[in-house]
């Protein structure tokens, strides 16, 4: 996603199957006692996600359930643009096979404001989209009504366009919400048996144009939440900077950076850990770098790294940094 890497704001992030079920609200992910995870591969890169388990029913009975898989927070912000990769209603691509066939999800969408408030049923009585990505980043909102407006407009969800030549409104508003999506579906879980499960799915990765934490200090509040979220070590910094030393803007190569997401602790909704996970990241050619958190990490191949955990329990989320050449 090479042009994607040069936009800014937003971390792209997905995450474990869950057991769920439909509230009031919407989707509410919860629990199960009795199927467990036997095994879970992960595999990581800025153009795939990919999701091999392995579930095992424990009990005598088959369970029914709604199973979710929660999908990446998107924010509409001041702070950059947003690297959608499919502008459909099936947004990332996500297709999931159970035991080899094909199942189509279905897909909720929310709009939430600061402080959780959300205002999907305000923006869809208005006549407003819940996740307008496709086409221009700006919303028509010339026929809503002085009510909608007002209501729409105290919950911070819109940013008024103005014509900066005449000063006046030109009808349309930047949206200010966060896009809430998940995937789900109706499973069986056979008594006693396990049965596989895939999920693919094109991540919305997020990024910056350079390598943004090598402009700041090392004692500043960023470099701190980088070396936080992914663990850089020497070896990964040396790299940024023979990088950065070699980089040139006008004939290249120069250096990007981009992040990607993804929610494990959901994996912790099953009964008891995870028998086996394997996560492979791969960076995608062997001018980029990568770096992730992780103990016993091993390098595989030019461009992939793996480790692998037994009776793993997930306690914290996965955040990888690549820095991207480009040519």
């Amino acid at each position: 996603m090479a042009a994607m890497m040069l936009l800014a704001g937003l971390t792209g992030a997905a995450a474990n199957d869950s057991m769920a079920e439909i509230g009031a609200g919407g989707l509410v992910l919860g629990r199960s006692d009795v199927v467990s995870i036997e095994s879970e591969t992960l595999y990581l890169s800025m153009d795939e996600v990919r999701v091999d388990y392995r579930f095992r029913n424990n009990s005598d009975a088959d369970v029914e359930t709604i199973v979710a898989f929660p999908m990446p927070d998107i924010p509409f912000s001041t702070d950059g643009d947003m690297a959608i990769p499919v502008m459909a209603d099936n947004f990332l691509g996500f297709t999931v096979e159970i035991d080899g066939a094909l199942v189509t999800p279905a897909l909720q969408q929310r709009a939430i404001v600061a402080g959780g408030v959300d205002i999907t049923g305000l923006l869809s009585d208005a006549g407003l989209p819940v996740a307008p990505f496709a086409g221009t980043s700006e919303i028509d909102i010339s026929a809503l009504t002085a009510e909608q407006r007002v209501a729409i407009e105290a919950s911070g969800a819109l940013e008024i366009a103005i014509d900066y030549e005449t000063g006046a409104e030109t009808g349309t508003a930047w949206p200010r919400w966060t896009v809430r999506s998940a995937y789900w579906w109706t499973m069986t879980f056979p008594a006693n048996r396990e049965i596989a499960v895939r999920h693919t799915y094109r991540p919305a990765t997020g990024g910056a144009a350079g390598i943004f934490f090598a402009m700041e200090d090392e004692g500043s509040a960023t470099y701190r939440t980088y070396q936080r979220r992914y663990c850089m070590d020497a070896p990964f910094l040396s790299g940024v900077e023979r990088r950065l030393a070699a980089s040139n803007l006008e004939t290249g190569p120069f250096y990007t950076e981009a992040w990607l997401s993804y929610v494990l602790t959901t994996g912790a909704n099953w009964a008891g850990p995870i028998r086996t996970f394997r996560l492979i990241v791969d960076k995608g050619s062997t001018d980029n770098l990568v770096s992730f958190c992780g103990e016993g990490v091993e390098k595989t191949g030019p461009t992939t790294f793996e480790l692998t955990y037994e009776d793993f329990w997930p306690e914290r989320d996965l955040d990888v940094l690549f820095i991207v050449a480009q040519r």
